[in-house]
């Protein structure tokens, strides 16, 4: 036989296993980065429309809660904002069963829909001056479906991506699920950046703000059919039994502790999220007395911040495994965060508020990169959604009145660095959380969750 006739063969052999092996493997992982693109799709207009309020807070408490009294003015506006968290368990029990109980796809169709319900309703109310009293009750209703949406909103999709993540690779696909949130920062920050540059503060306080509340509204048709052409889960078409809402009632109060320690993990995150995005915003100009611009420009920078640091830590965890990044970020975070706010609100400048939120959003996208991969696996899988979604709702309790408790702190005591003290103390529940879950791992462990071996 010819050299070329063996060469011949060989080409068609590794041809052979090309289309055996590699193109299976290629074609697996563009199913999964679609699936990933399309869930998180969804995440993003959810999110961008949830966070709105907080970031544009001082606009929306003119136009909404006049008062002589600027700090009771924008108290009201964030105390409206952290209604949205009060109302979040509600939507975590009733609409976390819903999902756990007919599916990952439909579930998610059905919150996208209610929290456009509360956008649309907040970014066509007329302002105090024209329907009185109406105008506040009106924003609060749409706050609270905002809330009860975002309640499970954030535990569906973190699921969905765990479930379709190769075994290997949990952390960095769930981390997927709090990037799309800093996209969403992002593209709100960027957008309130250019209204400031392009339009007056009186054109900004008479309309400018509803702006980005128009955007969120135009383009939930085409979430929703992005959304929709999700297909289930494999891991939740192979359950063969799908608990009743009791079932997953009465599963959920016997694992009782895997919920108190996904409460305190939580806690941790959402605090040091909301400091470091909505509340930065107010921060710089009512604090720091920075120009809102620039402190736009760092929140802008924090988000892009985020989506990087989220991946790369979740991916690392992947490697290392979860504890070591969760513990050392919360003793890290317990040492430096006053600190760090204490040489800023020494003399604020920009480049100095800008390099503090840096920080910060370093330790909070190591932290919370692998602290959603972490939330998943301890839940389990029967109540995994509705388990999840309960310890991540009560914990942006926390997180969600945030902006008020630093406004209300920093009145109370005098102390511009008065923030730091809260996340300390949220770092320091993420602590006890990682302690509860891997120094004394046994007693929280789900005979039924084969998942918590992964932890």
């Amino acid at each position: 036989m010819q050299p070329s006739s063996f060469r011949s063969i060989e080409l068609d052999a590794e041809f052979n296993s090309f289309q055996k092996v590699i193109m299976p493997q290629l074609s697996a992982t563009r199913y999964r980065l679609g699936m990933v693109l399309r869930v998180t799709s969804g995440n993003f207009l959810e999110m961008f429309d949830f966070f709105l309020m907080g970031i544009y807070a001082p606009y929306i408490a003119r136009a909404f809660f006049p008062n002589s009294n600027e700090f009771a003015s924008l108290m009201l506006t964030f105390v409206t904002f952290g209604v949205g968290f009060l109302i979040r368990p509600l939507g975590a029990i009733f609409l976390g069963a819903y999902i756990d109980r007919v599916g990952r796809r439909r579930g998610l169709s059905v919150t996208l829909s209610i929290m456009a319900a509360g956008t649309v309703l907040i970014a066509f109310v007329p302002s105090y001056a024209t329907i009185g009293l109406l105008a506040p009750v009106l924003v609060l209703t749409g706050r609270l479906l905002q809330g009860f949406s975002a309640g499970v909103e954030l535990s569906g999709v973190a699921v969905y991506l765990s479930e379709i993540a190769p075994p290997d690779r949990k952390g960095l696909f769930t981390s997927w699920q709090p990037a799309s949130q800093q996209v969403a920062i992002t593209v709100a920050a960027l957008m309130g950046f250019a209204l400031n540059r392009a339009l007056t503060p009186q054109q900004l306080d008479a309309w400018g703000w509803r702006v980005p509340f128009f955007f969120g509204c135009l383009i939930v048709p085409c979430v929703l059919m992005i959304r929709r052409s999700l297909t289930e889960t494999e891991v939740f078409l192979a359950q063969r039994h799908h608990p009743s809402t009791r079932e997953i009632f009465v599963s959920i109060g016997a694992h009782w502790k895997i919920v108190l320690a996904g409460l305190l993990l939580v806690i941790m995150t959402s605090v040091s999220f909301y400091l470091i995005t909505v509340y930065t915003p107010t921060f710089g100009r009512s604090v720091l007395m920075l120009s809102a611009s620039d402190s736009l420009l760092v929140t802008l920078c924090v988000g892009i911040s985020n989506f990087f640091w989220l991946p790369v830590m979740g991916s690392l965890s992947d490697r290392i495994g979860r504890w070591p990044i969760l513990a050392s970020i919360s003793i890290l975070t317990m040492l430096t965060a006053y600190p760090a706010l204490h040489w800023l609100v020494a003399a604020p400048s920009f480049e100095k508020m800008l390099l503090v939120e840096l920080w910060l959003s370093f330790l909070y996208g190591s932290y919370n990169g692998v602290m959603v991969a972490a939330l998943t696996e301890i839940m389990p899988f029967s109540v995994r959604t509705t388990g999840f979604a309960l310890a991540y709702s009560l914990a942006t309790t926390f997180g969600g009145f945030t902006a008020a408790v630093c406004t209300g702190l920093i009145e109370m005591t005098g102390d511009k660095a008065a923030p730091g003290y809260w996340v300390s103390f949220a770092a320091l529940c993420g602590l006890v959380a990682t302690i509860m879950i891997w120094a004394k791992k046994r007693p929280l462990r789900a005979g039924s969750n084969p998942s918590l071996n992964e932890v």
